[in-house]
């Protein structure tokens, strides 16, 4: 018998799901067998907002497991990982993209548009929270914590103290939690957060044989947008109080296959709001997203971004999925 690759994984269900997901398509696709190995984070231990938290707190754990060979390969949220490169790891796979959007959960049913003045609306990312002031519709926005269901709680328990509040659609998905969603956001409204809605499969570049069976898992398309995407906030070089958003679309073009890029640098109060697109060949997809970035940063997202504080390239941390 084959001993199980080992997989590890965040702990809450939202991770567990995700790891199971891949782990039965692993399965699925070569024969291996895989066991689920639970790791305890930095992020998971605390209670503090998660901008604050610093740098890869969901992902360091994993990696440290990673590099002590205590499990075989792991599976993070994309947009959970550092823009830097991982020294002796390498992104095996990306998955088939879930629905990057992210989706309103409002008491009795309510749209973003029929919540009223003063409706107290909670988030986690700051992306969300800068976005949800730059509508202009007056609301309460209110930072929050915890895993998917202590979110839904704050709407829909018995305790509840918030009118609404905005979690990504994969993760809602995911967990099969996508029937209490009230309304799944237009990115005109709510552009997406880097990678969101994106797994990575990552292992150790030295395991070759490992790096081959992973790559069986691997969906192109999802791939080429996420690098896009990550590309563009490498560039920016944003620090965690930054919000960036940035969503890649791949569709035909009147030459073939094009990658359809949006980004946007906004202020926390919502105050300033620089949004721009751009478009390009899958092949192409890192140049377009630094190309976008450099254009944005022409138009003085630098002075958004407050790069005299920045903490340099690879150093994001935009929360979990969660």
């Amino acid at each position: 018998m084959t001993a199980p690759l080992r997989l590890g994984t965040r702990g809450s269900a939202l991770a567990m799901a995700q790891s199971g997901h891949v782990a039965e398509a692993l399965t699925a696709a070569t024969g291996r067998p895989v066991e689920l190995v639970e790791v305890v984070t930095a992020g998971d231990r605390s209670t503090a907002p998660v901008h604050r938290l610093g740098v890869g707190v969901f992902v360091s754990a994993l990696r440290d497991a990673l590099t002590a060979r205590e499990i075989d390969f792991a599976v993070h949220s994309y947009k959970d990982l550092p823009t830097a490169a991982a020294p002796g790891l390498h992104i095996a796979a990306v998955p088939p993209r879930q629905d990057p959007r992210d989706a309103l959960i409002a008491r009795d049913g309510r749209t973003l548009a029929e919540l009223p003045p003063g409706a107290r609306v909670g988030t986690g990312a700051l992306r969300r929270m800068a976005q949800l002031h730059a509508l202009g519709l007056q609301l309460e926005v209110t930072p929050i914590r915890g895993n998917v269901d202590t979110r839904l709680g704050r709407v829909l328990g018995p305790d509840a103290d918030l009118d609404a509040v905005v979690l990504a659609r994969a993760g809602l998905t995911r967990l099969g939690r996508a029937d209490v969603i009230t309304e799944t956001l237009d990115p005109m409204l709510m552009l997406p957060a880097p990678a969101q809605g994106a797994l990575a499969v990552e292992c150790r570049i030295d395991d070759q044989d490992l790096v081959e069976l992973l790559g069986v898992l691997d969906h192109a398309p999802s791939r080429a947008a996420v690098v896009a995407e990550r590309a563009l906030l490498a560039t920016l070089e944003a620090g965690c109080s930054a919000p960036v958003a940035a969503y890649g679309e791949l569709a035909e073009g009147d030459a073939g296959e094009e990658i359809y890029l949006r980004g946007a640098v906004i202020s926390p109060d919502g105050t300033r709001d620089l949004r721009l697109s751009r478009t390009g060949t899958p092949a192409d997809a890192a140049e377009i997203g630094k190309a976008l970035a450099a254009e944005l940063l022409e138009l003085g997202a630098d002075s958004i971004l407050g790069q005299e504080g920045h903490t340099g390239p690879g150093t994001q941390q935009f929360g979990s999925t969660e």
